[in-house]
């Protein structure tokens, strides 16, 4: 099935709930254009664009990137697909975030993941990733090809420190600390869909029949006109 549903979708989720998992099968299904903007950033770091050494520097040191920054890469590369739609997934990332995306480029429906800490745990302490590409593998249930290589390029994959189960929960709480408003923000809104559970098989259903009921929808509306 392709569709432009709805034209305009966001998707939000912690570290390890699944979010990836739920937004490649959006993708796939809808024929949407998945933007992970991390991915974003690091095609701008390795094209050398002028804003590369500021980029580079802050992801090296842990630090967000200047709001107005990302906001411009995130907008431009939005500006062209915008008669297709799109899937924003890794952004915004605080409320200032949200409140300024949302006068430059409106949103149509915003899909929330909520998984229980303790199932995040569990899944990110067996997590490695190629760190140049961002790939990721869980030696549980998406292993490498070859123990300890990413199986596009053969490189070592490695596990972060911050993939430590006293850290996952730090990094977690955090996470709620800046989604909470942002959710509260696209509720206020009226755009705001959220879906709990702990596996990421039994939430995907869910989320289909929701994207499924808004196609229909869309297409009803158009038929009247």
């Amino acid at each position: 099935m392709t569709s432009q549903i709805a034209r305009r979708l966001l998707i939000l989720g912690a570290p390890g709930s699944g979010k990836g998992t739920i937004a490649s099968r959006i993708a796939k299904t809808y024929g949407t254009p998945h933007i992970v903007v991390g991915d974003l950033l690091r095609q701008h770091i390795q094209r050398k664009s002028d804003e590369s050494k500021t980029i580079k520097e802050h992801i090296d040191k842990g630090l967000l990137l200047p709001d107005d920054l990302v906001l411009k890469f995130v907008v431009d590369e939005l500006e062209k697909i915008r008669d297709q739609g799109f899937l924003l997934d890794g952004y915004p990332r605080t409320l200032k975030q949200a409140e300024m995306l949302h006068r430059q480029m409106k949103v149509n429906h915003v899909i929330a993941l909520n998984v229980p800490a303790d199932e995040i745990i569990n899944r990110l302490k067996d997590r490695w990733v190629h760190l140049p590409s961002g790939r990721v593998y869980n030696l549980q249930w998406s292993p490498p090809k070859v123990a300890g290589k990413d199986d596009e390029t053969g490189e070592p994959i490695s596990q972060r420190e911050d993939d430590k189960p006293e850290v996952i929960r730090h990094r977690l709480n955090t996470h709620d600390k800046n989604t909470n408003p942002i959710k509260e923000f696209y509720k206020q809104l009226g755009l705001l869909q959220e879906f709990t559970g702990r596996e990421s098989d039994k939430i995907w259903p869910e989320v289909k029949q929701y994207l499924d009921r808004i196609l229909k929808d869309s297409n009803s509306q158009k038929t009247a006109a």
